[in-house]
């Protein structure tokens, strides 16, 4: 079956099936999707995020595409990745211990605001502290970081034919220099400027698209067993096409799930 499969879909065969679908899949989308390229970024946010606007940081009158931990996160995994690719370009070990440790106080934290947050919806529940934003901001940077330390090494551990032993992330010094440049980013986001909230909204709601498009990429490899096979990003290109069509794909069913519920682009409300 694993045979058939690979040579069904051969990376030559492949690509020439996806073009034309990836295609008709973006035409589709972006016919869909709202006017302009901020309606753009909120019909990918609206696939992952409840853009419930008391939570979100706001152009004028105009919410952000993603709520401001959503915003937060994906920001942080856009930073991580590029600073990941700047420091180490193909590192496949996953970080030492003390880097570890380091990555699980953040996921902690956010879960922690994450929960805390959540319980306020409920009248009179009790919960640790009033929530905001901006700790909904900081927290989801942490975990963007998170996800992009593991991401970044799995990537080039699936990819790549030589890759590099050793950890992108190999000390503390590393990730706090990583942290700093996220909380200089979420310092940026809380000037609420619109000349700086403009580009990182549509960065924020790029990175959703790029985090799908990654993993997609490594789930078709996975699956037609082509792992570490390629010494050059063109080599896997046919690949790349799968994931941001598989990527779109799902945004854009969930897009038209959610709305034929709603009826509305903007997000749920409360209170």
């Amino acid at each position: 079956m694993t045979r058939f499969l690979q040579r069904a879909f051969s990376p030559s065969r492949l690509k020439l099936a996806l073009i034309p679908s990836v295609m008709l899949l973006t035409l589709a989308f972006l016919l869909f999707a709202p006017e302009g390229l901020l309606g753009k970024a909120d019909a990918i946010a609206y696939a992952v995020c409840h853009r419930i606007d008391l939570r979100s940081y706001h152009i004028g009158d105009r919410p952000l595409p993603l709520c401001a931990r959503c915003t937060g996160m994906y920001l942080g995994a856009m930073l991580g990745l590029a600073y990941q690719w700047l420091i180490s370009k193909r590192s496949s070990a996953t970080p030492p211990p003390r880097v570890i440790t380091g990555l699980i106080f953040l996921a902690l934290a956010f879960a922690v605001d994450g929960i805390n947050s959540y319980l306020t919806l409920f009248p009179n529940f009790p919960h640790l502290y009033p929530p905001h934003n901006s700790l909904r901001l900081f927290t989801g940077t942490g975990m963007g970081v998170v996800i992009a330390a593991m991401l970044y090494p799995a990537f080039h551990h699936t990819v790549w034919q030589e890759v590099s032993a050793e950890p992108a992330l190999k000390n503390l010094r590393q990730l706090f220099a990583l942290i700093a440049l996220a909380i200089l980013v979420d310092l940026m986001v809380l000037t609420q400027n619109p000349l700086i909230l403009y580009p990182l909204a549509l960065l924020s709601a790029a990175g959703v698209l790029a985090l799908l498009t990654i993993i997609y990429t490594m789930l078709w490899i996975i699956v037609l067993r082509r792992e570490n096979l390629y010494v050059h990003w063109r080599q896997f290109s046919s690949f790349l096409i799968a994931g941001f069509g598989f990527a779109l794909l799902q945004i854009l069913l969930i897009d038209i799930g959610r709305f034929l519920l709603t009826g509305s682009w903007e997000g749920f409300h409360i209170g």
